[in-house]
């Protein structure tokens, strides 16, 4: 039997604010949390990043946590966003032992790795037994540590769709009655290892990210993480907590096109979208709102507008990329944008696409500022696309559908 997933709660951190109330600000304003390097350390300082504007120490503060030594940023934006998500879902301590949690990440612990790295050359080997437990697995541990006890603990590994895997792993689960409650999310943080391998592969914008536009060039890599409680709406109803909004539908679809490029015609991407409609019981024109995927990059923005293409036709509903207002979060990317999504179907809003200024005819033409939706969203799709063409979508709905 199909079940109802409920989402009842979800917390977010990102470059635009810490927290939903402030996050949600961020976007009704077009405030863009994209700015110069601040807490990176790298000699690029050509690139701007979507950076959370808190130092480690800060971080520690706010989570009461000053004496931890093994806690990487991606665990510290984690807790944030995780800590806000069962508190607005009524999820105490005790009752943890019957949740589980899923988290994705690529980057884990790699930012503590990088600090061993200079004296571990020296030949310095004391720490290796610390540097070995920074793996993406020890990071989910170190993540949950302090709410308690969960039932089970899963780490995903599947670079920018990461998040949206660990959601869609969530329900499946609650739909083959293994659990009635899972946290899925994903949480990643700056470091020099992406952030030069981006650059490597000569992905990286200079200026602010102008996901669809004609002169884009790149995109801007930023840091966060968010959480959403998925739980069977009947195990809602029992502990009486009001649902936010379900998860009507979803898809996963790996075109493997190629390790890092997207397929010229998006077909990762329209399978993905078409499995998540299909899920759902709903047509293309049902959907009212799309956070796309949209990178700023070249080839990403045109695979995905194709694939829009193919799924909407001539008839697009409203689309924008806001990763113009926090960088590319790659592992969290997927999390933080649901997050968003839920703002959209609750305060009836388009986040509006940053920077756009000149139409691509190879492109969809993105929301731009002022613009408001002509009639009632209902249900919104958010993609997210990772490397090797494994493609996420996911739809969120008002909750009287």
């Amino acid at each position: 039997m199909h079940k109802t997933i409920a989402i009842t709660g979800a917390g977010v951190i990102s470059a635009i604010g810490v927290g939903k109330e402030s996050t949600l600000q961020a976007l009704l304003h077009g405030t863009s949390g994209i700015e110069h390097i601040k807490y990176l350390h790298t000699r690029h300082q050509e690139f701007p990043v979507g950076e959370v504007k808190l130092s480690n120490e800060e971080l520690k503060q706010r989570l009461g946590c000053e004496h931890e030594s093994l806690i990487a940023r991606t665990g510290l934006l984690a807790r944030v966003a995780l800590g806000e998500a069962l508190q607005e879902a009524q999820l105490h301590r005790e009752q943890l032992s019957e949740v589980c949690l899923i988290s994705g990440t690529t980057v884990g612990g790699m930012d503590l790795r990088e600090l061993y790295h200079a004296e571990e050359k020296m030949g310095i080997d004391r720490l290796h037994a610390q540097i070995a437990s920074y793996n993406c697995g020890q990071c989910t541990e170190l993540i949950a540590q302090p709410f308690g006890n969960f039932a089970q603990l899963s780490t995903i590994s599947t670079a920018c769709s990461a998040a949206a895997n660990a959601i869609i792993t969530g329900a499946n689960m609650i739909q083959c009655g293994m659990t009635d409650i899972v946290v899925a999310g994903g949480a990643e943080c700056l470091s020099k290892f992406h952030f030069n391998g981006f650059n490597t592969l000569m992905l990286l914008d200079r200026e602010p990210c102008r996901p669809f536009d004609r002169t884009r060039v790149g995109l801007n890599l930023g840091e966060g993480a968010a959480y959403l409680v998925l739980e069977s709406l009947d195990s809602a109803k029992r502990r009486g907590v009001t649902p936010l909004c379900v998860l009507s539908g979803y898809g996963n679809k790996c075109d493997a096109y190629h390790q890092t490029a997207s397929s010229p015609n998006g077909e990762g991407a329209y399978l993905a979208m078409t499995e998540a409609l299909t899920s759902a019981g709903l047509r293309p024109q049902d959907i009212g709102y799309v956070n796309a995927h949209g990178t700023g990059t070249p080839n990403n923005d045109q695979s995905e507008s194709q694939a829009l293409r193919r799924v909407f036709g001539t008839t697009l509903p409203p689309i924008s990329s806001t990763k113009s207002f926090t960088g590319h979060t790659t592992s969290a990317s997927g999390a933080i944008e649901a997050v968003f999504c839920m703002m959209v179907l609750d305060h009836q809003f388009l986040p509006v696409n940053l920077n756009w200024r000149e139409a691509d005819e190879d492109c969809i033409t993105p929301v731009t500022a002022g613009e408001q939706p002509h009639s009632p969203i209902v249900h919104v799709l958010s993609n997210a696309f990772g490397f090797g063409g494994n493609d996420s979508s996911l739809i969120f709905s008002k909750c009287e559908q």
